[in-house]
């Protein structure tokens, strides 16, 4: 029997929905989606951070949206209007939702009873044990790479560590 395709490689995404930087690292996941398909899987992970008081709500959201399909779109739609989050909070969470069709009740009902708390303090937890201390951090293999403080040359270094992981 021949062997299916090989299994992804996994780059863990570690992301705070109200952070500058993180929407600065958008065109990077573009090109990395791009460039690698199926062959990379971006996961998002949660790290919600104090000083941004709609982050953890944010971060529930996009569990939420996760669960209704369009978890990714629905975070770059949030990253893109970082401005009205800080300004507006959970009203204009439920209204990405409702912008990209997705079942804005459903959003508000997730946001009110907490149904995605654990997985995101889950998120948090993790992020604090291996490290994190910023958003975005990325960790493909065993490598942490920080890009809260500079992006720069960073989609080459995952790219450097994608192709060798793959190539194994």
């Amino acid at each position: 029997m021949s062997d299916p395709s090989p299994a992804p490689v996994v780059l863990d995404v570690w992301c705070e929905l109200q952070c500058p930087d993180c929407r600065t690292a958008l065109c990077d996941l573009r090109a990395l989606r791009a460039r690698y398909g199926d062959r990379l899987e971006l996961r998002l992970r949660h790290f919600p951070l104090e000083k941004h008081k709609h982050a953890f709500a944010a971060a529930q959201a996009a569990e939420e949206a996760v669960e209704q399909g369009k978890g990714w779109e629905y975070v770059e739609a949030v990253l893109a209007r970082v401005e009205e989050l800080d300004g507006e909070g959970e009203r204009f969470l439920v209204r990405i939702a409702r912008e990209l069709g997705l079942d804005a009740e459903e959003f508000d009902t997730a946001l009110v009873d907490g149904r995605h708390i654990l997985i995101v303090d889950a998120d948090q937890a993790e992020g604090k044990a291996i490290g994190v201390t910023g958003t975005p951090t990325y960790v493909i293999g065993d490598e942490r790479l920080d890009g809260g403080k500079s992006q720069e040359g960073l989609r080459e270094r995952i790219e450097g560590i994608a192709d060798r992981l793959l190539a194994e």
